[in-house]
């Protein structure tokens, strides 16, 4: 996967597409001898864990926030980052009007001894604390699947416009075409094993979504 690209893999329930990315991500790890996992050519369990952490997000479909503080819960992948860090992230994660509306701000508390957060607001705190470090990789899981249509679109937004400002690199699992067409490049897993690859080029992303249904459609 070139440096900087967007690249989607995408397959049904149980065909391993979210094994693909604890793997690469090191939740999981590679036991076996008959592969490797490189990022920027380094074989990825040569690379301390807290290095490989501080250079990738991870974005899950089920946000999970910490009875704290917003600031605490941005900033709880990088404990030392400095305010402006945190609501920079926040910015580029399009909460921080909403943060700021809140009565405390930054240190209002959230869960049961603080405000109830929407689900498109949970999932931008957990997109805010992923890219607050800087991360040169986004590895997002099925990041639109708990959202409504609105919310999943504007996160989709976010996600592209990370990549064209920051040339991060993204890895975005899905099951979902509408999902997939925001990458530029996708595969197809079908039990575990590669059915199928597309590449955008100069296609629309309508074009593209359109090409995406009539892969999945042969995937059944």
């Amino acid at each position: 996967i070139p440096e900087g690209r967007t690249f989607g893999v995408l397959g049904g329930t149980g065909s391993g597409k979210s094994t693909v990315v604890q793997l690469l991500s090191r939740l999981y790890e590679l036991k076996d001898s008959r592969g490797s996992i490189c990022i920027g050519g380094r074989e990825i369990r040569d690379i301390p864990i807290e290095e490989l952490r501080r250079n990738i997000g991870t974005v899950l479909q089920e946000p999970f926030l910490y009875s704290r503080t917003i600031r605490e819960n941005i900033s709880a992948s990088v404990p030392d980052a400095s305010m402006e860090e945190i609501r920079y992230a926040a910015q580029i994660a399009c909460i921080d009007d909403a943060i700021m509306s809140f009565p405390d701000g930054y240190d209002t508390l959230v869960g049961e001894r603080g405000v109830t957060l929407s689900g498109g607001q949970k999932q931008r705190c957990a997109f805010a604390r992923a890219v607050v470090c800087g991360p040169k990789i986004i590895f997002a899981d099925e990041p639109t699947g708990a959202l409504d249509s609105h919310s999943a679109r504007v996160l989709l937004e976010i996600i592209s416009q990370l990549h064209e400002d920051l040339e991060t690199t993204v890895f975005m699992v899905t099951h979902d075409a509408f999902c997939a067409s925001y990458a530029e490049r996708i595969l197809f897993l079908k039990d575990g094993k590669i059915f199928n690859e597309l590449v955008k080029g100069e296609k629309t992303r309508g074009v593209f979504y359109h090409e995406i249904l009539d892969v999945l459609s042969l995937l059944g």
